[in-house]
């Protein structure tokens, strides 16, 4: 009796591709340990951002009511960590007033220093802003009141870099209010304008 047989032998590509599919999945479960293990040991705090001072400079209303406003804003940007650079990118914030957009404050990439703090100057002009019937009487009833109030909010997308351990990316929010004297142009600071309680 004739007995048939048939071998397939794996082709020399097959096993390359196989190699390197290995090798690299080595490679990524190792780079994840080492961030990570190196995460658990420098175990770096979330950069903050925060309104460290703000003035109005400019305020002038007229009765056809056209308001126009200067608004000085320092924010500060913060690294409590001890072992790792603070990278701060794509910082972009909004200046309203009563819902209108008056103007965006923008700034580069920056780093701040381990363990340092870094104070970023605005000064926020508006053009001439026309306002609502409704926006009008808020105005008004600021000015009696002696208080008038902005909105401020944005961000920076930040990130810690320790060398060759790579780097984690975190987003630093604002969103508060801004309130000023307009008596005297001062600002009025209350609760702390601060990312730190978003994470």
């Amino acid at each position: 009796m004739t007995r048939f047989s048939s071998r397939h032998s794996t082709s020399p590509f097959i096993w390359c591709l196989a190699i390197i599919c290995a090798i690299i999945s080595v490679a990524v479960i190792i780079g994840g340990i080492v961030i990570f293990a190196g995460y658990m040991i420098i175990h770096p705090r979330v950069p903050i951002l925060s309104v460290e001072y703000a003035h109005l400079d400019l305020l002038k209303y007229d009765i056809v009511g056209v308001m126009q406003t200067q608004i000085t804003i320092v924010i500060r940007a913060e690294n409590d960590n001890g072992k790792a650079y603070a990278l701060f990118d794509e910082t972009n914030f909004k200046l309203s007033y009563e819902g209108r957009t008056i103007a965006y404050l923008k700034q580069g990439e920056f780093e701040v220093d381990k363990k340092k703090t870094m104070s970023s100057h605005y000064v926020v002009q508006s053009y001439p802003i026309p306002l609502s019937r409704t926006m009008m009487d808020a105005t008004d009833y600021a000015v009696k009141q002696d208080v008038i109030t902005f909105e401020l909010k944005g961000g920076s997308k930040s990130r810690w870099r320790v060398g060759p351990l790579g780097s984690v990316k975190f987003e630093c929010n604002l969103s508060c209010e801004l309130r000023f004297r307009p008596s005297d142009h001062n600002y009025i600071p209350q609760s702390p304008c601060t990312s730190a309680h978003k994470h």
